[in-house]
């Protein structure tokens, strides 16, 4: 099955009677979004190895909650929905949308607001960043969203992903239409954006058990993929289920023997506190262990760039 967005006025009955049954794609809810996973960062880091740099990371998620509300978007996106609606594309296509100038407003001032909370290499990146030609960001963000790491040192790409993703999230918000499951293949890329997720999440108080949402690493979108199906290939054959600590484990990880990757499950009934972004990036020990057993990461976390140091 893949997903298609269209327009409301597209919709017939049938349609949104198989939507409300089982919703096949979550739009982001911006609101306490970037200060719910600020502080579930917070509380992970407590008791963490990598505790500073799950702060790092919460001051960047209380800074894009900062500029969401102070550099709203105002944008009409009926046109491009009808278009790519037509052809099968995601609408905000990172491969084939052209970037408005509002996302360097929102880079610009998440510097303004994370310079004061900085020092030593982290303040000089901020500075770098700061002074770099519009053109440059441009170029840098291009090769972030073509997974062309080599082109931009992992100590920019978390800034630079991070305003691209606040940009992203407002304008999924304000899309115009709803998303109908479809008869296809490519449910590992995310239907809004065609980006990759970051994680999965198993939501509590569903039917079944429980439904899965991958969560998008870019625009915070959610979209529904069966649980006994690798996220990855699609596979149905040879998954197998890791965890640090026991089976009622809230995090786990999905291997795929067929293609060789896997992804991590959270579970919101077993801890209803779990977050995509942050209890990702907090069980990175998880990570090391599949990396041991031959397992390749399908995901990519907005917090861990591969990169030029």
């Amino acid at each position: 099955m893949t997903i298609r967005i269209i327009p409301q006025e597209q919709l017939e009955k049938s349609d949104k009677t198989t939507a409300d049954m089982i919703p096949p794609l979550l739009f982001p809810r911006l609101k306490n979004l970037y200060s719910r996973r600020s502080a579930r960062l917070r509380q992970l880091a407590e008791k963490n190895p990598l505790g500073d740099y799950l702060r790092f990371a919460a001051f960047i998620a209380e800074a894009q909650e900062i500029v969401l509300y102070d550099h709203p978007l105002h944008m009409d996106l009926h046109a491009r929905l009808v278009e790519t609606a037509a052809s099968g594309k995601p609408p905000l296509d990172i491969h084939t949308l052209s970037r408005d100038p509002h996302w360097q407003r929102l880079l610009h001032s998440l510097i303004a607001e994370l310079k004061p909370e900085m020092t030593g290499q982290a303040l000089a990146v901020l500075e770098n960043l700061e002074k770099t030609s519009a053109p440059e960001l441009d170029a840098l963000a291009s090769a972030l969203l073509e997974h062309d790491f080599a082109q931009v040192s992992s100590d920019k790409a978390p800034f630079i992903w991070a305003a691209l993703s606040v940009y992203w999230a407002q304008m999924a918000a304000l899309i115009p239409g709803k998303a109908r499951a479809e008869y296809g293949e490519q449910r590992q890329f995310c239907p809004v954006c065609n980006s990759v997720p970051v994680s999965s999440v198993v939501h509590m108080g569903t039917q079944g058990g429980g439904l899965r949402y991958l969560h998008c690493n870019l625009c915070e979108s959610e979209w529904y993929v069966l649980r006994a199906k690798c996220t990855n290939c699609e596979q149905t054959r040879d998954l197998h289920y890791w965890s640090l600590e026991n089976e009622q484990a809230a995090i786990k990880a999905e291997s795929c023997g067929d293609c060789g990757t896997y992804l991590k499950m959270l579970w919101q009934e077993k801890d209803p506190a779990v977050e995509p972004v942050a209890d990702d990036l907090a069980s990175l020990i998880l990570d090391a262990r599949m990396e041991q057993e031959g397992f390749a990461r399908s995901s990519l976390n907005p917090f861990l760039f591969p990169g030029t140091d």
